[in-house]
């Protein structure tokens, strides 16, 4: 066995304060795209939906990315989240964002197949090292 350990079996490291404020940075970020994606997929149906759907994507393989983790997809998924189950919400008056419509559940559901697609292609830690080829 080499010396090298396995990343499973390497305990657990606390991020650093400024990993964390990426993080939290991408999780208001998640949330502002869900409020702005809430209010063009209603407002400019069809197009709408996809600009929203495909402004999430970019946030989440973005973070992904700038982060090298897959928590960088996930910290905005979350955001998104919780914005968008904030406006399914009903006010007592009566308000709502989002009508009984195809469009709101496409967005909703659509949404979340696009988060939980970029957090399982978001490109997770890879051990160092070159490419091994059995026979070499």
């Amino acid at each position: 066995m080499s010396d090298r350990t396995s990343m499973l079996a390497q305990p657990l490291q606390r991020p650093s304060a400024g990993r964390a404020a990426a993080y939290l940075g991408l999780f208001v970020l998640g949330a502002l795209v869900g409020l702005a994606g809430a209010l063009v997929q209603g407002g400019w149906f069809p197009w709408g939906l996809l600009l929203a759907l495909l402004g999430e994507a970019g946030l989440l393989l973005g973070g992904a990315r700038a982060a090298d983790s897959r928590a960088g997809a996930v910290a905005p998924a979350g955001g998104w989240m919780v914005a968008v189950i904030f406006l399914t919400a009903s006010r007592p008056e009566g308000d709502f964002v989002f009508a009984a419509g195809a469009g709101s559940y496409l967005f909703l559901l659509g949404g979340m197949a696009v988060a939980v697609i970029c957090a399982t292609l978001g490109s997770g830690r890879q051990p160092g090292g070159g490419p091994v080829r059995l026979g070499k």
